[in-house]
């Protein structure tokens, strides 16, 4: 049974390796996308000018005006003091690309600063951290038939990591009596030695955090496929405004102003008793649904917590689509809304995120150490000497 176990932990770590190095990496970088990206490219993120900010729906009308080839597809409603409004945008006709998805908008003037594709296949100063952002859970890999192949890919790895995790706990205890020296580093003894205590060891340290990254990885990337049939089958969920709508292959065009839709919201958060200001406004276009947050500037991603409360809007007639509400919910709502806080770290806001980073480095370290292990049995087996064989027997002339 163990012969068989070190054979399935091997040949997956061997697959898998590139990919959990890359995620690894990627996943700690990441972890301050926000910050590494701001020092890279301050044209994005400050603003030109000192003055009194516009209203937000004021200039993305004027973006709309300026420019009607696009649809601004999400709006920060409120801009951190010195900072610009980073609004994504979409074509009005998916035939014709603007070539560009993300304005950096000066809230003062209303000056475009700067423009992007976020997410773009590119290590140009201006998008290296959305392209690695994307290259974490994606690979940059082409969505084809209507299959996200890259989301898809990472996710299957993520399945066979939680189970391999449990086969590697397994391994690294091969003797109970001697449990101590699998949580051990031989750091004076150096080479060979330490790298293997750095795989075994490292992993079995960080076990439990390794099986988290690993468990909300699925959750993420295979949230309809995988997750929500087997959290169903034990509690009940809500479902979202997104889908209990089948998306339309042509946008669907608003009746409400955002204006209105944000009213709606207000509306609804007071009743609700939220307490934190609107704080950005999106349409989703292939649903006809306005999704209005509540968050404090420049807490976009939800620092602390489970996130960010949602409240959706039909953009038809402004009756409610849905909400999303932290904290709210059956357990299996909260088990979903706590992934990405927990995959983050956002969960506990700076620290979370500081250990996060730190664990993707490890990540990557145990893929290293993993595929050095087996370099080193390999050369071992090649150069090890070939038992000797009898000689032929000739049969003896009479």
């Amino acid at each position: 049974m163990r012969a068989l176990l070190v054979l399935l932990h091997r040949w997956f770590g061997l697959a898998a390796a590139v990919f959990l190095f890359i995620a690894g990496l990627t996943g700690a970088v990441i972890a301050f996308d926000h910050e590494l990206d701001a020092a890279l490219n301050p044209q994005f993120f400050e603003a030109r000018s000192a003055g009194p900010a516009r209203p937000a729906l004021e200039l993305a009308d004027a973006l709309e005006a300026a420019d009607p080839r696009l649809r601004v597809r999400y709006l920060p409603l409120q801009a951190e003091a010195g900072h610009t409004l980073l609004a994504m945008v979409e074509p009005r006709d998916a035939d014709k690309p603007l070539g560009f998805n993300q304005l950096a908008v000066d809230p003062a003037t209303g000056a475009v600063q700067a423009r992007r594709q976020w997410g773009a296949l590119s290590l140009s100063r201006e998008n290296l951290l959305p392209f690695l952002y994307a290259l974490h859970y994606s690979l940059h890999l082409p969505e084809s038939g209507g299959i996200a192949w890259g989301i898809w890919l990472m996710g299957l790895i993520g399945l066979v990591w939680v189970l391999d995790c449990f086969v590697a706990i397994y391994l690294s205890f091969p003797s109970w009596r001697q449990w101590r020296k699998s949580f051990a580093f031989r750091w004076a003894k150096g080479g060979h030695a330490l790298t293997f205590d750095l795989h075994r060891s490292g992993g079995v340290w960080l076990w439990l955090l390794v099986l988290v990254v690993a468990l909300t990885s699925v959750a993420m990337n295979l949230r309809q496929q995988v997750v929500v049939p087997l959290v169903s089958a034990v509690s009940r969920i809500t479902p979202s405004a997104f889908e209990t709508r089948q998306p339309s292959a042509k946008p669907i065009a608003p009746t409400l102003t955002r204006a209105q839709a944000l009213a709606a919201a207000q509306t609804q958060a007071r009743e609700r008793g939220l307490k934190a200001p609107a704080g950005g406004i999106f349409y989703a276009a292939e649903y006809g649904v306005y999704g209005v947050g509540f968050f404090q500037p420049g807490n976009d991603h939800g620092d602390g917590g489970l996130g960010n409360p949602w409240i959706y809007i039909d953009g038809r007639d402004a009756s409610p689509a849905g909400a999303l509400i932290p904290g709210e919910g059956t357990a299996g709502d909260l088990y979903l809304q706590a992934q990405f806080p927990i995959h983050s770290g956002r969960i506990l806001g700076l620290p979370g995120r500081i250990l996060v980073s730190a664990l993707g480095l490890a990540i990557a370290v145990l893929s290293v150490t993993g595929v050095l292990i087996w370099l080193r049995k390999a050369r071992a087996r090649r150069h090890a000497p070939q038992a000797p064989t009898a000689p032929a027997l000739r049969p003896s002339k009479a």
